[in-house]
């Protein structure tokens, strides 16, 4: 079920892009921020839920849409460098985007079928914003409604970069970042980026989605 919920979280909270204007003070942030999770977040669930029998028939359709709703507003690349840790210092802007268009293609690979296992019709329900520490972004605090099941707690981390971006999602207070940070540690220690990458396009790594904490 976690990676259920984060193949979803991912997807609907991705295209936080445009709307929020570019010289937003500080103090209306955190409102254009939650109000633009919702608005995608509900687009995106009713087109998943519309097109649930063409997806299922065509699965390039759907890759199509996954791609064209996440590489445009996830923050990829301060992603990677947050999942990288360490082993991202001194790296080559370059290996940093191999790495950051790797994960991106695992995501895809692993989660994009996933999204259509979700059963009735889930919505999100917005319950704040919270500014970062250090001028990092905006916490937005939102809820995931089933029609079966008890609501589950989403967190989206998003910074304004050109645009509102997310670079992290917690789920029931796990952090994808710090999953990912944690699964890859001994193979970047191992092999390095490059080749970690490689391993990741080939399905070869496989962060565990739902173990770890922020």
């Amino acid at each position: 079920m976690k990676s259920l919920l984060l193949a979803l979280s991912l997807t609907v909270a991705t295209p936080l892009l445009a709307l929020a204007p570019q010289a937003a003070i500080a103090q209306q942030a955190p409102a254009a921020a939650g109000q633009q999770v919702v608005a995608t977040g509900g687009r995106i669930l009713t087109t998943l839920q519309q097109r649930r029998a063409e997806f299922r028939k065509n699965p390039a359709a759907l890759r199509s849409f996954i791609d064209a709703e996440l590489r445009g507003s996830f923050d990829s690349l301060y992603a990677a460098r947050l999942v990288l840790g360490a082993h991202g210092r001194g790296a080559s802007d370059a290996d940093v985007k191999l790495f950051a268009d790797a994960m991106v293609d695992n995501l895809m690979q692993r989660y994009g079928s996933a999204l259509l296992d979700f059963e009735g019709k889930p919505r999100m329900r917005l319950k704040g914003e919270t500014p970062l520490p250090g001028n990092r972004g905006v916490k937005v605090s939102t809820e995931l409604l089933r029609d079966n099941g008890a609501p589950v707690p989403v967190d989206y981390l998003v910074r304004n970069n050109g645009g509102w971006k997310i670079f992290d999602v917690m789920i029931e207070g796990v952090s994808y970042v710090q999953t990912f940070r944690g699964q890859f540690d001994a193979p970047l220690r191992q092999k390095g980026i490059a080749q970690v990458a490689a391993d990741m396009r080939r399905g070869g790594s496989q962060p565990a989605a739902g173990h770890g904490r922020h």
